[in-house]
């Protein structure tokens, strides 16, 4: 008889990195039995899901807002079940808004917590240390500079490295994804990548649309660069169809991995797919927007120095970032074509890039560290049980 976890992740990554975590798991316990809360990549690993991912992933201090009753209602349904469930363990991924809530409750059940992706307290937000401390029993940071901050604040931390750095690879050659979207080869390619949520691609469209006309591409559909689109599985091809009418860029289903990889540019969205871009090597240029009252209130409460993960990493501005009031179709455009004349300056990113690579990879696969650690934890409280 396996160990019974609840585990849970709010997001499309936290659902990728969670479902790896699920099958090391399995090997050292095939019995084991998982519930709680995720998206496609949970469910395909067999978890139970009583709550779907996809209605948390809302962004913005004052866009969640009106999203708050659904949440709570979803908040109290994996608290239910975890009480009538009784796991011996509870896995919580990313998504600090809801799940350090979930954390706090799960602790007064005496349900010990491993929480994988840190929240980004090191940014805003350091008030939530003191209920860390309290409710998690560890923390599993993916990024090299997080594991001493939280030791340093007293919330036991381990770095188990970035699980992307051993998964992030092509699946086709640049000929065969060429061949497979009918792009044209002696064109460069340039990917968008708008983001993974609807709220925040819809945002970004237009300015991107507005920044591929810029680069070549013209209403009449013709270009002098191919154009692709890599949809993400929560916004889906037809979101997008709907609003590029007669632009030249090709929306395809997934695929972002080869996309970026056969990319001369990247223009992403800042967030999980920048890591992956730096992960291929792609050059990339980085930009993210929200409402006004939201980044107005973000600015009063953030400290950071930069806000790509990618620079945050390298410690250093090895991307360029266009944020907010920045981010133009003018920018984007200037900035990709400078990428693509200047071989320097693609040579410097891409040396960059391979830095940050380095610091994210690890000897031990990032999901083994994290199931040995939940092992050790398990096995210690059956020990203290005995």
């Amino acid at each position: 008889m396996g160990p019974k976890i609840l585990i849970s992740a709010g997001e499309a990554s936290g659902d990728f990195y969670a479902a790896r975590l699920v099958e090391e798991i399995r090997r050292l316990w095939p019995e084991a039995e998982f519930m709680g809360c995720g998206g496609p990549q949970l469910r395909a690993a067999g978890v139970r899901t009583v709550v779907d991912s996809a209605s948390l992933a809302v962004v913005g201090l004052l866009e969640v807002v009106s999203h708050l009753p659904r949440i709570y209602g979803e908040y109290r349904r994996l608290l239910t079940a975890a009480r009538e469930w009784k796991p011996e363990i509870a896995i919580l991924t990313d998504s600090p808004d809801f799940h350090l809530r979930v954390a706090r409750q799960l602790h007064k059940l005496g349900i010990p917590v491993i929480y994988l992706v840190a929240p980004q307290v090191w940014a805003w937000r350091k008030g939530r240390l003191r209920g860390m401390r309290r409710s998690l029993k560890r923390l599993l940071c993916i990024f090299p500079f997080e594991e001493e901050f939280f030791r340093r604040a007293q919330v036991e931390a381990t770095y188990i490295g970035h699980p992307l750095a051993r998964c992030v690879r092509a699946s086709l050659t640049r000929e065969e994804f060429f061949q497979k979207h009918d792009l044209l080869p002696e064109r460069p390619l340039i990917s968008i990548l708008p983001g993974s949520r609807r709220g925040e691609a819809a945002r970004h469209l237009p300015i991107l649309l507005d920044a591929v006309e810029r680069l070549g591409g013209t209403t009449s559909g013709m270009s002098s660069m191919n154009f692709v689109l890599p949809a993400s599985s929560t916004t889906g091809v037809d979101f997008f169809q709907q609003r590029i009418g007669q632009a030249p860029v090709r929306v395809v289903e997934g695929e972002s991995w080869d996309a970026m990889a056969h990319s001369d540019v990247a223009l992403a969205a800042s967030g999980t797919v920048t890591i992956e871009a730096a992960l291929l090597g792609t050059p990339m240029v980085t930009f993210y927007k929200v409402t006004r009252p939201s980044w107005f209130l973000g600015k009063l409460l953030v400290r950071v120095p930069f806000y790509s993960m990618v620079n945050l990493v390298a410690g250093r501005a090895v991307v360029p970032e266009f944020m907010q009031e920045q981010m133009t179709g003018e920018n984007l455009a200037s900035a990709a074509r400078r990428l693509l004349s200047d071989a320097t300056a693609r040579l410097e990113m891409r040396a960059g890039l391979a830095e940050v690579r380095r610091r994210l990879s690890t000897q031990e696969n990032p999901a083994s560290r994290a199931a040995r650690i939940i092992q050790e934890i398990l096995e210690g409280q059956v020990a203290h049980v005995s």
